[in-house]
């Protein structure tokens, strides 16, 4: 891989800034069928950045409107564009695909290991070799072959065509991200599979968090976010869900209460070499999600119909282990920060982490469109857990913690 600098760190660390990702793609947006990108900010009282894109051509299974965060106007509208366009380009395309059994493929090159995938509980694996599916070929960044892996993992939503093949799992968008350069892509995609990976782990163990004190926190930019909580009454949690892998995971939970709301009990998770980023990734989240369940647009807003209809209180003893203080509290600089100022050394950093925890495969696929030419990828890697994203996909990490 070349290697690619780092220029920008203001809250996030990019190759460009934001406003150049926008010069150079917003031109783009009609090519990938979005049609708007408009700011929702003012829907919430927080005053952190919030966009919206719509993309009215989304395929049956995928979501249309896409949102966008940031501590600026130019992160939160870049973020929303690049994930429309994160969103076109996973959709499935055919000229790559090929079919056949696990034996048919196995004789054309290496393949993966299909149950390293988390394959549903219900599923019943005595089938697998009988199946015809469809199939990738993808790069491992720790082997440097290739291999290849089911259609299934890698575009969302999943549609199949050939009525001979069979689906294993209901897709989803987990490692699929954008970058002004290819390894940036990678990069934040790996970053991804491994927030989803530590967040599972802690739904399914509870035991590897810690709370941060916030009164430890000496960042001008991460304290300037948190006021715009603390200054309206809602009040945030962070927690350090980091598991075996240490790559720095944050979550951050949120309690409005002046308004207390069920719905607006939210969550937001980051993940980054860096933890002021992963910090920020997270209260950002959590700004979009409450702006979402405001403006009430997005498909996907079952978990606030449900919150509501089980009631404020019930909620947060439900998930009081996102709610309610703990004894014991962590300082954010107890958390290393491994970043540095290229997207090459901060992979290799992030494959050693993987490496040294047993994880033998990370995969890629190159999901960017010619007529769009946006860097997307969709990164995969085997044996991690998406529990909190797909309860029926538990595998087996969580055990090590």
């Amino acid at each position: 891989m070349t290697s690619k600098e780092i220029k920008y760190f203001k809250g996030t660390h990019r190759i460009i800034p934001p406003s150049e990702t926008i010069e150079n793609n917003e031109d783009k947006c009609k090519t990938a069928g979005i049609t708007r990108i408009t700011e929702i900010t003012h829907l919430d009282r927080i005053g952190l950045p919030v966009f919206s894109a719509i993309r009215p051509t989304s395929q049956d299974g995928a979501i249309s409107i896409y949102g966008g965060k940031g501590i600026s106007v130019e992160h939160a509208k870049a973020s929303a564009m690049m994930e429309g366009f994160e969103r076109y380009s996973a959709e499935k395309q055919d000229e790559n695909l090929v079919t056949g059994t696990v034996s048919e493929i196995s004789s054309k090159g290496n393949i993966i290991d299909i149950e390293s995938l988390n394959l549903p509980k219900d599923f019943k694996k005595e089938n697998l070799n009988l199946m015809k599916l469809e199939w990738n070929l993808c790069h491992d960044l720790i082997t440097d072959e290739d291999y290849y892996v089911p259609s299934n993992a890698i575009y969302h939503p999943y549609v199949l065509e050939d009525n001979a093949c069979q689906n294993l799992f209901k897709s989803n968008t987990n490692g699929l991200a954008s970058g002004n350069s290819l390894d940036e892509a990678i990069l934040h995609g790996m970053f991804e599979v491994i927030e989803r990976d530590a967040w599972s782990i802690f739904e399914l163990t509870h035991k590897n968090s810690s709370q941060i004190d916030l009164d430890s926190i000496d960042s001008e930019v991460v304290n300037d976010a948190l006021s715009k909580f603390s200054e309206n009454e809602i009040n945030i949690k962070l927690m350090d869900l980091t598991a075996d892998v240490n790559v720095p995971t944050i979550a951050a939970s949120s309690d409005d209460t002046l308004l207390k709301d069920a719905g607006l009990l939210t969550l937001g998770i980051g993940t980054h070499l860096d933890p002021e980023v992963a910090i920020l990734r997270a209260l950002t989240e959590v700004a979009q999600s409450r702006a979402t369940q405001i403006h009430g647009a997005r498909e996907d807003t079952v978990r606030a119909d449900f919150a509501r209809t089980a009631g404020y209180e019930r909620m947060k003893r439900i998930n009081k282990h996102y709610f309610e203080d703990e004894d014991k509290k962590i300082n954010l600089s107890d958390i290393e920060n491994r970043s540095t100022d290229s997207i090459t050394k901060d992979i290799d950093i992030v494959l050693e982490e993987l490496k040294v925890n047993d994880i033998e495969h990370v995969l890629y696929y190159d999901l960017t469109r010619p007529e769009l030419d946006v860097n997307v990828v969709r990164v995969v890697i085997p044996t991690m857990e998406l529990y909190s994203i797909d309860p029926s996909r538990a595998g087996y990490r969580f055990l090590r913690v």
